[in-house]
C-alpha cells in the first residue's frame, strides 16, 4: 500500500487489498445516494436563506440587513463542517468509513427535517434565528464527515484506473440534490404568497424525513472498505489522524483546500448568491431565478459524467486546471448574461458557471483521495473539502455586502469568483504532480 513519503512509513499489509467492479459500482451509488441527500439539504437551506429565512426569521431587519443575516446563518454551517471533518476523520481513519457514514447521515437528515418544524420570528422572537442557527450547525457539523467518508469509501472500493468514473458518481449527489431541492421550493412556491409564507416552505425540509429514511436502508448495506481493512489488520491505523495531518502532510492539506475552492465556493456564488443577487437586487422573478439553478442541474449531471471519464485520461489535476480557468474566463460574460434581466439569459448563464464549474468539481473527491496516504485519507480528503467549504461558504454573504455597500452593480462578485479560480488553478497544478498510488488487486471481472 502506498505511503505518503512526509509521514512515518508503515509496514506493508501481507496482500493487498481486493477490489471488483461490480462491487465498486454498489458502493459508489451507496456513497451518492447519501451525498445527494447531503446536497439536498445544503441547497435547500441556501435557497431557503435567499427567499424566506430573511423575511421570516429576520423580521425585524431591513431588506438588506434581512439577507446578510440569513446568508451569515447559511454560512454558519460551513464554519462547523471542519470540526465535523476532524471528529469524523477520528472516527472513519481510527474505526471505520462505514460507522462514520452511518452516523453523518442520520445527523444530516434530521437537523434537516426539524428545520420544517421551527416556528418563525412572529411566534417566538429572537429565538428562531438562534434555533436555525443551531440546527445549521448540526447540518455542517455531519456535511464535515459525510462527502470526504463517501468519496474516499467510493474511491477504495475501485479499480484503480476507473477511479475517476466512480469518483464522478459521488460528485453526482451535487446535481440531483440540487434538482430534487430547486424541484421541491419550485412546487411549493407556486402556492399563494400568504400559504407559502404560513406554511408551504416548511414541505421541502419536512421531505428529508422520507429520504433519510430511504438512504439510510441504502447506506446499511455498504461492507467497510477493503482498504481499511487491510490498515486495520496491519494495526497502522493512526491515533489522532488529524495531528499527523499537521505536522507531516500539512503541504498536501493545502493544496487540497487550494483544489477544492471553486467546486465549493463558485458552486455557491453561481447559485445561492445569484439567486438572491437576481431576485432582491434585479428584482427578477424568484420562480426564474429557481428554475435557472434546475436547468443548471440536469446539465451538471452530464458533464460530470464526461469529466470524471477524462480525469482518468488526463489526470484530476489538470482537469481541475482546466475548469478554473475556463471558468475565470467566462465570469465576467456570464454576469453580463444575468445583468440583462433576460430569463433565457439567466438560465443560460446560470447554466454554462455551473458545467464550467463542474469539470473541476467533478474530479475533486479523485484528486483529493490521491493526495493523502489511506491511513490518513478520511481525514485529509474530508478537512481539505471542508475548510475550503469553510472559506468558501461566507462568500455569498461578502459578495452580497461588496454589492450592497457599492453601487448595485455585478463586478465586485465577479472579482471573487475569479479569485476562487486563480485558487483552484494553483491547487489543481500542483495536486497533479503530487498524487500517490494504492497498491490494489481487482478481482477478476467474469466473477462480477
Amino acid at each position: 500500500m502506498s505511503h505518503d513519503p512526509q509521514t512515518s512509513t508503515p509496514s506493508a499489509p501481507a496482500s493487498p487489498p481486493k477490489v471488483s467492479l461490480k462491487e465498486a459500482r454498489r458502493i459508489a451509488f451507496a456513497a451518492f445516494v447519501g451525498t445527494a441527500l447531503e446536497w439536498y439539504d445544503y441547497f435547500l437551506f441556501g435557497t431557503a436563506a435567499a427567499l424566506v429565512f430573511n423575511r421570516l426569521f429576520f423580521t425585524d431587519l431591513n431588506p438588506a440587513g434581512a439577507t446578510l443575516a440569513a446568508f451569515a446563518t447559511f454560512g454558519v454551517g460551513f464554519a462547523a463542517r471542519p470540526i465535523g471533518a476532524v471528529v469524523f476523520g477520528w472516527i472513519g481513519d481510527r474505526y471505520g468509513r462505514r460507522p462514520a457514514l452511518l452516523t453523518t447521515i442520520v445527523m444530516i437528515g434530521c437537523a434537516t427535517g426539524l428545520i420544517g418544524v421551527l416556528p418563525d420570528y412572529l411566534a417566538v422572537g429572537i429565538a428562531a434565528p438562534v434555533m436555525l442557527a443551531v440546527l445549521r450547525l448540526v447540518q455542517g457539523f455531519a456535511v464535515g464527515g459525510e462527502w470526504g467518508g463517501a468519496t474516499t469509501i467510493a474511491i477504495e472500493h475501485s479499480p484503480e484506473k476507473m477511479r475517476g468514473r466512480f469518483a464522478a458518481l459521488v460528485q453526482i449527489g451535487s446535481p440531483v440534490g440540487t434538482l430534487v431541492s430547486s424541484g421541491a421550493f419550485a412546487l411549493v412556491l407556486m402556492m399563494p404568497p400568504e400559504a407559502f409564507d404560513a406554511w408551504g416552505w416548511r414541505l421541502p425540509f419536512l421531505l428529508a424525513f422520507p429520504l433519510l429514511g430511504i438512504a439510510l436502508y441504502i447506506r446499511l448495506k455498504v461492507e467497510e472498505s477493503p482498504v481499511f481493512q487491510e490498515l486495520a489488520a496491519a494495526g497502522e491505523q493512526v491515533k489522532v489522524p488529524v495531528v499527523e495531518l499537521f505536522r507531516k502532510s500539512g503541504l498536501r492539506l493545502l493544496v487540497a483546500v487550494a483544489a477544492a475552492m471553486l467546486g465549493v465556493g463558485g458552486f455557491y456564488m453561481m447559485t445561492t448568491f445569484v439567486v438572491s443577487y437576481g431576485t432582491n437586487v434585479l428584482e427578477v422573478d424568484r420562480q426564474v431565478m429557481v428554475n435557472a439553478t434546475l436547468v443548471a442541474a440536469v446539465l451538471q449531471i452530464g458533464v460530470t459524467i464526461f469529466a470524471g471519464r477524462l480525469a482518468e485520461r488526463f489526470g484530476p489535476g489538470r482537469m481541475t486546471v482546466v475548469g478554473g480557468l475556463t471558468t475565470g474566463i467566462a465570469a465576467f460574460p456570464l454576469f453580463w448574461l444575468i445583468d440583462t434581466e433576460s430569463p433565457i439569459a439567466i438560465i443560460a448563464a446560470v447554466s454554462i458557471g455551473i458545467a464550467l464549474i463542474t469539470l473541476s468539481y467533478a474530479v475533486t473527491g479523485a484528486l483529493l483521495a490521491e493526495l493523502f496516504p489511506p491511513r490518513l485519507r478520511y481525514s485529509g480528503v474530508s478537512l481539505g473539502y471542508n475548510l475550503a467549504g469553510a472559506i468558501s461558504g461566507f462568500l455569498p454573504l461578502i459578495a452580497t455586502a461588496l454589492i450592497t455597500v457599492g453601487d448595485g452593480s455585478s463586478w465586485p462578485a465577479v472579482l471573487v469568483l475569479i479569485g476562487i479560480c486563480l485558487i483552484t488553478v494553483i491547487g489543481g497544478a500542483f495536486g497533479e504532480r503530487m498524487r500517490l498510488r494504492d497498491d490494489i488487486v481487482e478481482i477478476d471481472e467474469a466473477a462480477s
